[in-house]
């Protein structure tokens, strides 16, 4: 964000973060989703690249065209294990598939700090 719109947001009150603020993430569970958006857009380039439909991905992947859509949007649903199996299947090697998760994509930019809030009805 440019710093004279920061600004004039900050000026009119908003409060202006990251995303892992916004949502609490601590660490870990920044990299985890870093790693999975960064992931998801590579099978999605990986197969925009090399012409293929998400209709014929997941006849490759024995899965529905709907699920390819997830996997490329790095939904909630979609396991790591599926976006490594998706890429491998699209011709990832071993070595490219750890440069995208090791990329700084997939690293937090800084360390958050978070301390977990007790559910309702729960002791401290």
């Amino acid at each position: 964000m440019k710093a004279d719109k920061q600004k004039k947001l900050e000026a009119a009150g908003w409060k202006v973060g990251s995303t892992a603020e916004f949502l609490e993430l601590d660490t870990a569970e920044e990299m985890l989703v870093n790693m999975k958006l960064a992931m998801a857009a590579e099978v999605k380039s990986l197969r925009t690249q090399s012409g293929i439909t998400q209709q014929d991905l997941a006849k490759r992947l024995r899965s529905s065209q709907s699920r390819v859509a997830k996997i490329e949007s790095a939904d909630r649903t979609v396991s790591f294990d599926l976006l490594i199996r998706t890429l491998a299947e699209l011709g990832a090697t071993r070595s490219q598939i750890g440069k995208i998760v090791g990329s700084r994509k997939g690293s937090p930019q800084k360390p958050v700090k978070r301390t977990r809030k007790p559910l309702s009805g729960q002791k401290q």
